[in-house]
């Protein structure tokens, strides 16, 4: 049960305040015993006309405060703050119970039941690298659609590849004047990216490279026979190349209708809007004005007759509707485009899409070199996911080797590269995934595979040595308890470790409303500081009584299924040893 839901609606239905306000004044006390929750009444005071301690003894004589929760929960009044306290023996019991017979399926609900969500991720452009500043929207897209399958909406993860464009004009150019036929045969990427830098540079000399560009473009949306030939190999072999990636990430799509898909579509957009008369020219390209909304118009069609993201996007919103009547429709694209996706979404609803507003951007920051410096493409300033992805396993492989061999265990090489695969993609997912994703990240191995900080390998390990436990009181013949037998876990310690698992349900539906994994790696993080907490200072498989003892151990498989849930909404995998 999510008490805190339960509190704010009863609050709000006994004193008239939004619900979503009183959740938001709810707080956390500093210390245990002065109890779980703290309304502080002082928003009352205006409205009520009372003093907010008055107000807090008014509230904690209702008995509707606490309803749905009596045998559990109890209301007291401290100053002007309304403290509620759950009973410790009934949480235990309940809790544990709940989560052992959901197991890692824990979290799981039926809220989006029947309604489509599509989930736009990725989206890497063909014929250039895949880098590390590319994993930020393919990690945060995945953990989007796990989050929202979690809650029972049906997901459809969509790959909306940049397979179109001005680009591939530039690429063609460039293939033409420099393109080496035996690099392309070693590694199409690397000689792909190498050209397309090249063209960058030798246009800041040469403008008359860029009008040969958009000649060349032109004809592939015109369908010439050579430059179509040479856009789909350049496509095929990037998509070989990314489909590897993918597998290692575990990332997996339903629908890869890139940019080209939408090309078609393109002309009856361009009517309906000049139906609907929202076209108007502007220097010789077809606009959409947004001037009451003071924003700059949104381009549809440029001088040369073109078209131009924008207008992919729109016949891809107006298609994603009439095939999948979404609930939501999300762009996982970085901030930078914030601009962008407030026009398309405002043609869309001045075309008299009502859906529109269920269209969402979910913006996030960048990837940064410890010098502070972005990656891009047209620089050459790049580090490959692959080679990133690479190097932390490596790193990861020698940590482990190091600790086995410390410990004195017997840990195969095969077993430590399962392990350190699963820990190093893991360290990479977690780290964009665990602050807001519009913070900006700075790129730090150290950081990444610290063991002791806030990272995949704590909370894997974390895991890991929990399992470890419970095969020892396997061992030993020792089961979880079950039942009433729960109630003894009331110590301050067990108590926290307790409180923190109660919010793991509720975080992931606050993580799907603010489109936040963070707020579930946070979640999870809490849980497990708790539990090694417990864990130094109390005795499990040594307790003082057998009864107290089981019921640790069922303490501790409860930690073990909402951890291994929380990280698999996040994408990542656990290991049974360390």
């Amino acid at each position: 049960m999510d008490y805190k839901e339960l509190i704010a609606g009863n609050i709000s239905g006994i004193t008239g305040l939004e619900k979503e306000k009183v959740f938001e004044l709810i707080e956390i006390p500093p210390r245990l015993d002065m109890g779980d929750f703290a309304f502080p009444c002082f928003t009352l005071a205006k409205t009520l006309h009372k003093a907010p301690p008055l107000i807090a003894q008014d509230l904690a004589g209702n008995s509707a405060v606490t309803a749905g929760a009596e045998e559990e929960l109890s209301a007291a009044a401290v100053g002007p703050y309304l403290n509620f306290k759950l009973d410790r023996k009934v949480l235990a019991k309940d809790l544990i119970t709940a989560i052992r017979e959901a197991g890692d399926s824990y979290g799981t609900s039926k809220l989006g039941e029947g309604k489509n969500v599509i989930v736009e991720f990725s989206s890497p452009n063909i014929a250039k690298p895949f880098h590390v500043g590319h994993a930020f929207t393919t990690i945060l897209g995945d953990s989007i659609s796990n989050i929202y399958s979690k809650l029972g909406y049906n997901v459809i993860r969509f790959n909306h590849l940049g397979d179109y464009g001005t680009q591939f004009g530039k690429l063609i150019t460039a293939w033409r004047l420099w393109g080496d036929e035996k690099a392309m045969e070693t590694d199409a990427i690397e000689e792909l990216t190498r050209i397309y830098v090249k063209f960058h540079q030798e246009a800041k000399n040469d403008e008359s490279l860029e009008d040969t560009a958009r000649d060349n473009f032109r004809k592939l949306e015109e369908g010439n026979e050579e430059e179509v030939a040479l856009w789909k190999m350049f496509r095929d072999l990037s998509l070989e190349v990314f489909e590897k990636t993918y597998k290692r990430l575990g990332v997996k799509f339903d629908n890869y209708n890139g940019e080209s898909y939408y090309s078609s579509r393109i002309p009856a957009v361009v009517d309906l809007l000049k139906e609907k008369g929202l076209l108007e020219e502007s220097e010789g390209a077809q606009v959409v004005k947004f001037d009451e909304e003071g924003m700059p118009p949104c381009m549809i069609l440029k001088s040369d007759g073109t078209t131009i993201y924008a207008s992919r996007d729109l016949a891809a919103a107006i298609y994603r509707h009439d095939e999948f009547n979404f609930y939501r429709n999300i762009y996982v694209v970085g901030l930078p485009q914030q601009l962008h996706f407030r026009q398309v979404f405002g043609v869309l609803k001045k075309a008299g899409f009502d859906w529109a507003d269920n269209c969402i951007h979910v913006g996030f920051g960048l990837l940064k070199f410890k010098d502070g410096s972005a990656f891009s493409t047209r620089e050459g300033n790049i580090i490959k996911l692959d080679e990133l992805l690479e190097r932390t396993v490596e790193k990861t492989a020698e940590i482990i080797r190091k600790n086995a061999a410390e410990r004195g265990g017997d840990m195969t090489e095969e077993e430590i590269a399962k392990i350190s695969e699963v820990v190093g993609i893991g360290a990479v997912k977690y780290t964009y995934l665990k602050a807001g994703r519009e913070k900006d990240i700075l790129f730090d191995w150290d950081d990444m595979l610290d063991f002791e900080g806030d990272t995949a390998p704590y909370l894997i390990y974390t895991y890991a040595r929990t399992r470890s436990i419970l095969r020892k009181a396997d061992a030993e013949g020792l089961a979880p308890s079950e039942g009433d037998s729960l109630a003894c876990l009331t110590g301050d310690e067990e108590y926290a470790v307790i409180r923190s698992l109660t919010d793991f349900s509720s975080s992931v539906e606050r993580a799907a409303e603010s489109y936040e994994p963070f707020v579930i790696a946070r979640q999870i993080a809490l849980i497990a500081r708790n539990f090694n907490r417990f864990y130094n200072n109390s005795r499990i498989l040594n307790a003082e009584t057998e009864e107290l003892k089981t019921a640790r151990l069922a303490l501790c498989d409860a930690v073990c299924d909402v951890i291994k849930s929380g990280l698999g909404l996040l994408g990542i995998g656990v290991v049974e040893k360390m």
